[in-house]
């Protein structure tokens, strides 16, 4: 749907039963849930969707190794039933991935290979493949570039891999699909008040600047590592202060080309000299090399990496592979920043104490806030918000129940049977988009290639269908080129920038967008 038929729609309902501020999973996954079950839903993006931490995870569907090894069953247990629950609704998006866990000491085959099987346990039904104990020929058959010296064996277990800025495009899709209203660059200015109750919100167009106010008789914050800012908006008519929930904690990412990884299995150490864990992640033609996780205090939409986290990720690859990647090798370098939900009492500055699982909050005038949790469990997180929503009588009860457990996602199939095959460990092209890859292919430049993986019919899929509106917004999330290829990706920038303007999109952004990509890149890795 073309933008200027989204804003008709958006006017044609007087007040809305939800509306959402943020577009990223949470948000998402909130928009969908309420509009399957009939609620009248409009959702409110500042930039565009994922355009924050939902687009820069390690692209793990997965139900927490680490959270195994802190106790938290609970977690584990939801996130692997969730975990079966996306790759069953997005087969074209999100698959099984084979992970590889080296030992190099005597006790960690035993020890790691029996906290997997209680995970494969935890898992029941929604499991995905069996833990395996593997020789050291084993493991340098699956991982040919592990390194071999002191090696003694290791485990082999089953998670999922996605690329997380798709799928959330494929929700909001399918959110709208089911009658929501999902707007990508359109701020919220103020939240308007009634008797001291939100009544609604007042919202810019951040491509026309025009000003408009949207009535909503409830309304949820779900802006991730921001949504302090949303609540302290809030506090306002009532002049009270409130305090922060969230600490963020940065993670990196560092890619880097196949022939450091070059088989479809993942690498994974639990536990590296400072006691993090260290993935090498096959994906999308590429290894993605992190993560970290490092406080900070400030919240900027594009968070650099630290100088010591770089470091960090190259000493440690080293240590596992017996071809060491070098800042040369970094192909593009990008950085998330996690909601992490603060303590009641914080004892030290280590992100690990903090709670990985995601906290609502109703204010005293309605505002519902959440934040915190993972990509995994984004269903069930939208569950529990319309909950608390229902419980506090923010919301009357729907005629319809609960229906996203077994939703497909626009492009998935009625059956996984007709997408097979399918691996996310290869470049990307049009697997992608599953079902509508005819719609694709009757496109014009469906068979001209800017790159391997992207094509022109690519750029025009992605502004009628995708709510693409710049060039960062097709390099970025459409494809993920500047996840991948920061270089390559500022090299095809010109082109696109070409093909949305013969779009009818008159500014795309592109000086904007080169000097983002030039971000992306290491200093001295080109």
């Amino acid at each position: 749907m073309q933008r200027l038929a989204l804003f008709d729609q958006l006017r044609a309902t007087d007040v809305y039963d939800l509306a959402i501020i943020g577009g990223g999973a949470t948000g998402l996954g909130v928009a969908l849930d309420a509009a399957s079950r009939g609620y009248k839903v409009v959702l409110f993006e500042a930039h565009d969707f994922a355009k924050g931490t939902s687009s820069r995870a390690t692209k793990l569907v997965h139900g927490g190794v680490r959270y195994l090894a802190q106790g938290n069953l609970s977690l584990v247990r939801e996130a692997l039933h969730e975990r079966a629950v996306l790759l069953h609704n997005a087969p074209h998006i999100a698959q099984p991935l084979a992970f590889v866990m080296p030992s190099y000491k005597w006790w960690e085959t035993a020890f790691y290979g029996l906290g997997l099987l209680l995970y494969d346990l935890l898992a029941g039904k929604s499991a995905i493949g069996a833990t395996q104990f593997l020789s050291k020929q084993q493991v340098m058959d699956r991982l040919p570039q592990v390194q071999s010296a002191g090696l003694r064996g290791g485990v082999q277990y089953w998670d999922g891999q996605f690329d997380d800025a798709r799928l959330a495009l494929e929700i909001a899709r399918t959110a709208q699909k089911n009658g929501a209203v999902v707007l990508n660059y359109c701020s919220v200015e103020s939240l308007e008040h009634k008797n001291l109750k939100i009544s609604g919100l007042r919202c810019k167009d951040s491509e026309t600047d025009q000003v408009f106010d949207v009535k909503a008789k409830c309304v949820i914050n779900a802006t991730g590592v921001w949504v302090d800012g949303i609540r302290s908006m809030d506090a306002q008519s009532s002049g009270e202060k409130i305090e922060s929930i969230v600490t963020p904690s940065q993670g990196v990412h560092l890619v880097v080309d196949r022939s450091f990884l070059s088989n479809d299995f993942a690498l994974l150490v639990p536990s590296t000299q400072d006691g993090r864990v260290l993935f090498a992640v096959p994906w999308l033609g590429k290894v993605i090399l992190g993560t970290t996780d490092t406080l900070r205090t400030d919240l900027p939409i594009e968070p650099m990496p630290f100088a010591q986290e770089v470091d960090f990720i190259l000493e440690e690859s080293a240590r596992y592979l017996s071809k060491p990647p070098r800042r040369a090798d970094v192909k593009s370098v990008w950085v998330g920043l996690r909601p992490l939900v603060k303590p009641q009492k914080t004892t030290s500055g280590k992100t690990k104490e903090i709670s990985r699982e995601h906290t609502i909050l109703i204010s005293e005038s309605g505002l519902v806030t959440v934040t915190g949790g993972k990509w995994t469990t984004y269903r069930a997180m939208a569950e529990d918000v319309l909950q608390h929503c229902l419980d506090s009588g923010l919301i009357a009860k729907a005629d319809k129940p609960p229906t996203t457990a077994n939703c497909p996602l626009v492009g998935a199939p009625q059956s996984n049977e007709s997408i097979s095959a399918i691996a996310l460990t290869h470049p990307q092209g049009a697997h992608s988009y599953g079902t509508e890859q005819t719609l694709l292919s009757a496109l014009i430049g469906s068979d001209m290639w800017l790159c391997e993986g992207l094509s022109e019919a690519m750029v025009r899929f992605a502004v009628r269908y995708e709510y693409a509106r710049t060039v960062e917004d097709v390099l970025a999330r459409r494809s993920r080129l500047l996840f991948l290829d920061a270089q390559l990706a500022l090299d095809l920038s010109d082109k696109v920038a070409t093909i949305l303007i013969s779009e009818h999109i008159h500014n795309p952004q592109l000086a904007a967008f080169k000097t983002l990509a030039q971000s992306y890149m290491l200093p001295n890795s080109h």
